[in-house]
């Protein structure tokens, strides 16, 4: 049986981005924020990704016929690229339309926001506390049937299954960012979490137009940020010592491998408040001195300016011009 009612518990960049997938897919999304004042900032992130996707769906018109369409075209917005026309593809904007329209709301009382889920997206910052937090009261108010995913980029579900209520029915479903155009979901349980489960995430992560990876045992990072995480530690570690600047790391990386985007570009689009909390997990981070202490302290400041990424308008780079 599909999932039909999800709510997700978060409304950050990724947060964000699987809500409204879900919606684009026709489900009925609930974003649970914290406070009025989450609103203010989570409403912008909506009306950003739902017309990016919409303008991603626009520009694929251009694509069809071309020998690079299948190569670039929004995967995760078209399911079937062979058979896309520029009519089919009108046909989903204007769907598109209707259900972010009608299937996305926002709710700050949680047990409104889970009464009737059938999967519940935890999306909170990497914190240990915060997502321990989240669980400590979702637990008691959540229906039986709810499935509960964890969307954490680098912590395992084992780490909080006892806090759950229902380790039985937890799991990691991981998305990228962008995930309208980088459409993955990679899929981890604990030794808990029950083969139905399993299956349901799977199920799930196709019904949102996302390829399902499945992994076989835990691992911090998941397949993408086990590779990742230490590319941008690498770039933010030449970066601390002086090595070289942003710009110039940046261009080396895009230069010598062709790729669009530098490490800290990507840690723009990521955003700095996620690169912080990883940074600050880390044995050495308090040792005063240490390469990851000074890293902490270069990101802070930026944080602390609000200099957080793409959609605080700046970061690494600047956003407004």
């Amino acid at each position: 049986m599909k999932s039909q009612k999800i709510t997700v518990a978060g409304g950050g960049v990724l947060g964000t981005q699987i809500g409204l997938m879900c919606a684009y897919a026709g489900k009925d999304v609930t974003f649970w924020l914290r406070s009025e004042s989450s609103i203010g900032r989570t409403q912008p992130k909506i009306e950003r990704y739902s017309n990016l996707m919409l303008e991603d769906l626009a520009k694929a018109k251009a694509l069809v016929g071309s020998p690079m369409g299948a190569f670039v075209y929004p995967k995760g917005l078209i399911r079937d690229w062979k058979s896309a026309t520029a009519e089919s593809i009108d046909a989903l904007i204007e769907t598109a339309k209707k259900n972010f329209a009608e299937h996305v709301h926002i709710e700050l009382d949680l047990a409104k926001a889970v009464a009737d889920a059938d999967i519940v997206i935890e999306s909170m910052t990497e914190n240990p506390e915060a997502k321990i937090g989240m669980y400590n009261a979702l637990k008691d108010v959540m229906p039986e049937k709810t499935l509960l995913f964890t969307n954490s980029s680098t912590m395992l579900p084992s780490t909080f299954q006892s806090y759950t209520g229902r380790p039985e029915k937890y799991c990691a479903v991981h998305f990228a960012n962008t995930i309208w155009k980088n459409n993955t979901a990679e899929i981890m349980g604990h030794a808990g979490t029950s083969e139905e489960t399993f299956k349901a995430a799977v199920a799930f992560a196709d019904e949102i137009n996302m390829i399902p990876l499945e992994l076989h045992k835990e691992q911090p990072g998941y397949i993408l940020n086990s590779m990742l995480v230490p590319f941008l530690s690498a770039a933010q570690a030449l970066w601390a010592n002086g090595v070289a600047d942003v710009p110039t790391i940046d261009k080396t990386w895009e230069l010598a491998t062709g790729a669009p985007a530098g490490p800290f570009k990507i840690l723009d689009i990521v955003g700095l408040e996620t690169a912080y909390n990883i940074n600050q997990m880390k044995p050495d981070a308090q040792v005063e001195g240490s390469l990851t202490n000074r890293l902490g302290k270069l990101l802070k400041e930026k944080i602390d300016k609000g200099e957080t990424g793409v959609n605080a308008g700046k970061g690494f780079y600047d956003y407004t011009k």
